[in-house]
């Protein structure tokens, strides 16, 4: 069912064989196990891909009924563990690692040296009913059924230049701005920078944080950092801190079945007291 599903949602052997990091003919071999035993196809070979037939799309949500029953006993079993110990996946951005969860994570070293955290940076949303991480940390408040979360605080967020550069020009003229990435025009702090310096150029975008810190420092255009961040990194300087930019929420969350995870609990708690106390 977990090759029947993955090749559902790929479309191809190739894509669901990556997916399930097993080989392709791993793959096609179940497959035709498969549809050997139901005695009819599954599904209809096309010019655009593996599409269900009518009879595999009579099983597509029994089969996910099962997976979401198989994904339920594994978080109750994690959730269930006896001790503080183990892998813990934790989903953030990268500048959130490092800046804000480094010391929680120093902590919980300190306190409980048999969790063996498993930081997975970047700006995915990962998906927790699926066990992909285990606890995220994210700017984006949380939807989806069945997560426990709870906003941990608000950060400040400042406009950065490197040293030694001179003041903008009121409107931008000649300045160059280092932005989000497409994906993330919508942040208010992009559209902050935007409206600030109507006649400045977009010289460089990257959904990364620390890139954008590391760029601004070398003098190729401002940016807007959290404080946090900004306040750390060699080579920038603060500008104009009586106007700053929208600051934003930084939630946590998890799913329910996880919260009896003695692990993750003592990890929701260092989180709650340091990052939230700020």
């Amino acid at each position: 069912m977990r090759v029947f599903l993955a090749v559902a949602r790929s479309g191809s052997l190739g894509a669901a064989a990556k997916l399930l990091g097993v080989s392709h003919p791993t793959v096609g071999r179940r497959l035709q196990v498969l549809e050997q035993s139901s005695g009819q196809p599954i599904f209809l070979r096309t010019t655009q891909g593996l599409v269900l037939t009518e009879s595999g799309e009579k099983i597509l949500s029994l089969a996910q009924e099962m997976e979401q029953s198989a994904l339920a006993i594994e978080r109750r079993l994690a959730g269930e563990s006896a001790q503080p110990e183990g892998v813990l996946r934790i989903s953030s951005a990268d500048w959130f690692a490092c800046y804000v969860l480094a010391p929680v994570l120093g902590e919980l070293a300190r306190r409980y040296p048999l969790i063996a955290p498993e930081v997975i940076a970047g700006h995915r949303l990962f998906d927790l009913a699926r066990r992909d991480a285990d606890i995220a940390f994210r700017i984006v408040p949380f939807t989806e059924p069945d997560i426990v979360h709870r906003k941990l605080t608000t950060l400040s967020y400042g406009l950065y230049a490197g040293v030694g550069l001179p003041d903008p020009a009121p409107q931008g003229e000649g300045l160059g701005l280092i932005t989000m990435s497409i994906a993330q025009a919508h942040y208010p702090d992009v559209q902050w920078l935007q409206q600030r310096y109507p006649l400045a150029r977009t010289v460089l975008t990257s959904s990364s944080r620390t890139v954008q810190a590391r760029m601004c420092a070398m003098g190729q255009g401002v940016a807007v950092l959290p404080r946090v961040l900004g306040d750390q990194v060699p080579g920038l300087r603060l500008l104009d801190p009586q106007d700053p930019p929208p600051g934003r929420e930084i939630w946590m969350g998890y799913h329910q079945d996880m919260r009896q995870m003695d692990s993750l609990r003592a990890l929701a708690d260092l989180a709650s007291s340091m990052i939230g106390a700020e």
